[in-house]
């Protein structure tokens, strides 16, 4: 188990050392808008979840990976947020945040592979619930950005969200976890449509009235809640 905790937790550091460096030297050369910047993180964080997955043989293993993961960049963090670029290199929102969400995101990863990997025995649920949930919060901030019209305000609503931006989430994250199941082949053909549109309007839905940024925590858990039981329906 040594040995294979090695080679994943490499991967892991090398996958995040050579993308965090590849969106570092491509400001150097485009200015990108603020949003697209903080989402160019995102997609990265994203894109990690094959190697939480894939890059180890064992679940609990992985899950250990997340949190040893969580223990040795949070200190990195806490030290270089007392260098005055900080904030504007990670394009921090409120101080903190960079290190509140590694912290959401770890301990979500260990809960979804503990969930779906350990108690389940299906990892790609895991991929499923962290891309309905990544991409399709990527697409709400960018379309509601630059399209967002017709604002959704309430009482439970944080902020100015767009109708435009909720309905960029459900699309995405729709494609995204159908894409999931499809090829895993894991559903009666009939399955697919509902099961993926299903799990798309709840993630969109948690989104929209989720509050100071725990939509990392709060979609993926609600992307399982739905995935899980609409598996056992229909016979998966």
């Amino acid at each position: 188990m040594y040995h294979e905790f090695v080679r994943g937790f490499s991967l892991l550091i090398g996958y995040f050392a050579v993308c965090v460096a590849l969106v570092f030297v491509l400001r150097k050369f485009v200015t990108l808008p603020k949003e697209v910047a903080r989402k160019s993180l995102h997609m990265i964080l994203l894109g990690s979840v094959f190697i939480w997955v894939y890059g180890f043989n064992t679940w609990w293993v992985a899950a250990l990976a997340a949190l040893v993961f969580m223990a040795l960049v949070f200190p990195i963090l806490a030290v270089a947020e007392k260098w005055s670029k900080y904030a504007e290199m990670l394009v921090e929102r409120k101080p903190g945040e960079i290190k509140g969400s590694l912290i959401a995101v770890c301990l979500t990863f260990a809960l979804l592979i503990f969930i779906c990997w350990g108690a389940l025995g299906q990892r790609y649920l895991v991929i499923a619930a962290v891309l309905g949930w990544g991409l399709g919060d990527a697409a709400a901030a960018l379309v509601g950005k630059r399209f967002g019209k017709h604002i959704i305000e309430g009482p439970f609503v944080e902020g100015r969200k767009s109708l435009e931006g909720t309905l960029a989430m459900f699309a995405v994250s729709f494609t995204a976890v159908l894409l999931v199941l499809v090829i895993h082949g894991v559903l009666p053909w009939y399955a697919y449509v509902p099961t993926a549109g299903l799990t798309a309007l709840v993630c969109a839905l948690v989104e929209l009235y989720t509050r100071n940024g725990m939509d990392t925590v709060t979609c993926p858990l609600a992307a399982i809640s739905v995935l899980i039981p609409l598996l056992c329906l229909w016979g998966a």
